[in-house]
């Protein structure tokens, strides 16, 4: 298993696929590891060197220490580390997919450190999620009761009732995995994004722009994704049916080839 220390944190990270090829960086969403996009490497692989991380605080990274319960991280900090990933390992540009969180960090990137970006998809994601008002009782209750209190909950956000019907194994796996991130990562991630707002900086981004959201997502709806690709000069919108928030568990076989047709160009 790779690690490296970035700012005195050690990341878990995955570098697979072809060696000549150009890299997709992967960028996972709040309260999952790079674990989630399994489905969808095996096709990715077969044409990128596919780089995939754990975000501050998830799977086997370390997280970053919170100040005071009141503040966490920031869209700014979690892009940092996905930089630093990319300066330790040499890499100059790649495209980038982000998914939830990750989509916002992958906006960021897009936005103001364009020379490091050639291809961009944001996957079920929004330049401003909230209201504020959802993740301060969201975090509230995080720190009252723990994290496997909501995941429950969270799996009725990211999946559809018939996927979870189907493969109710499937689901619990990835209710451990929320249960058992980090209380620190988890919540300073959670007021990452309560804080976050992207619109300002969506008409900056110059990299050619998929945008793709499931038709039944509840927590990125296709109506954020719509008014997120009528913001960023050029994006295409993709709507993926039968698909909740995580279509990468989801629908894979779908979101393979919509990524692997807009990173062919």
């Amino acid at each position: 298993m790779p690690f490296l220390a970035i700012d005195g944190r050690t990341v878990h990270y995955a570098l697979e696929g072809r060696t000549d090829a150009p890299v997709l960086l992967l960028a996972n969403s709040l309260g999952t590891g790079f674990l989630v996009w399994d489905a969808v490497m095996p096709a990715l692989a077969a044409h990128f060197n596919v780089l995939r991380y754990d975000m501050r605080g998830h799977g086997l990274s370390d997280a970053a220490p919170l100040g005071d319960e009141a503040s966490g991280y920031s869209i700014v900090d979690l892009a940092g580390d996905a930089l630093g990933l990319l300066d330790a390992l040499g890499i100059a540009k790649a495209h980038v997919c982000g998914l939830s969180i990750g989509g916002m960090v992958a906006q960021h990137l897009g936005a103001h450190a364009p020379a490091r970006v050639d291809r961009l998809v944001l996957c079920d994601t929004a330049m401003q999620i909230g209201p504020a008002s959802v993740w301060n009782e969201r975090v509230a209750g995080i720190r009252r009761d723990g994290l496997a209190a909501i995941a429950p909950g969270v799996m009725g956000r990211w999946f559809t009732d018939g996927f979870r019907e189907r493969v109710p194994h499937i689901v619990r796996g990835y209710a451990n995995m929320v249960a058992r991130t980090t209380l620190d990562g988890y919540v300073g991630c959670a007021l990452a994004v309560r804080d976050a707002d992207l619109t300002a900086s969506a008409a900056r981004i110059t990299a050619p722009t998929l945008v793709v959201v499931g038709d039944k997502d509840p927590s990125t709806p296709p109506a954020a994704a719509e008014a997120m690709a009528a913001a960023i000069p050029g994006a295409r919108l993709e709507f993926i049916a039968d698909a909740s928030h995580i279509p990468c568990v989801e629908q894979p076989e779908v979101l393979a080839r919509l990524l692997l047709s807009h990173l062919a160009g």
